[in-house]
């Protein structure tokens, strides 16, 4: 891939990266209530996701999906309604248990990692990006390997993104530790994940 090609690629790459959505309001809620390292091990579900997803692109199987209105519309609308249930479910947990500490067991780990993951993988947007944006910097005659290298670089970038945001949430950890701040939290990161939801259900398909 020529430097000129990647030099200008990676700003507009990390531009994506860094663009709130629901991802990203993940990190900040997780970075605030469990701390910037569990913030990042929740994140690796975000990454095995994004992963699947270029690999699925780069085989061409991305602009299948978006040609089928059918298939984008079925994962787009049980990622909003993930997102929703994601939402109302942070909504109603309970503050003063959760305002106990940032610790939080392998199972809870897990359970984070699975939303990350769930979240990424249920945006059919994704897909968009990494069948329309990234297959533009990647020339024919070695496509292949400079969409190894972009989206590689993407991936990279993307980490970036999630120890920023993670780390901005970090500095709300001073509201985890009251109930009532907890719950000023979770109405924020709640209600914003469920116009997340709203929104992905009324985006149409690319045309």
């Amino acid at each position: 891939m020529p430097l000129e090609t990647l030099l200008f690629f990676l700003p507009a790459c990390f531009a994506l990266n860094m663009a709130f959505g629901p991802n990203n309001l993940l990190s900040v809620t997780i970075g605030a209530r469990h701390g910037l390292r569990t913030a990042l091990l929740a994140a690796s579900g975000r990454i095995v996701a994004f992963i699947l997803m270029i690999a699925v692109a780069g085989l061409g199987m991305g602009a299948l999906l978006l040609a089928s209105e059918a298939a984008f519309t079925l994962v787009k609308l049980a990622g909003a309604a993930y997102l929703v249930w994601l939402g109302l479910r942070i909504l109603r947990s309970d503050p003063a248990v959760a305002a106990g500490g940032p610790k939080i067991g392998d199972r809870g780990l897990r359970d984070l990692v699975r939303q990350e993951f769930l979240v990424a993988i249920g945006n059919p947007k994704a897909i968009l990006i990494f069948t329309a944006f990234l297959p533009q910097f990647a020339a024919p005659d070695r496509y292949a390997a400079d969409f190894l290298i972009v989206g590689t670089v993407f991936v990279i970038l993307e980490l970036v993104a999630i120890a920023l945001y993670a780390y901005a949430g970090t500095h709300l950890s001073g509201l985890t530790r009251s109930a009532r701040g907890l719950r000023w939290i979770q109405r924020v990161s709640g209600g914003t994940m469920i116009v997340f939801g709203a929104l992905l259900a009324a985006a149409r398909r690319p045309a």
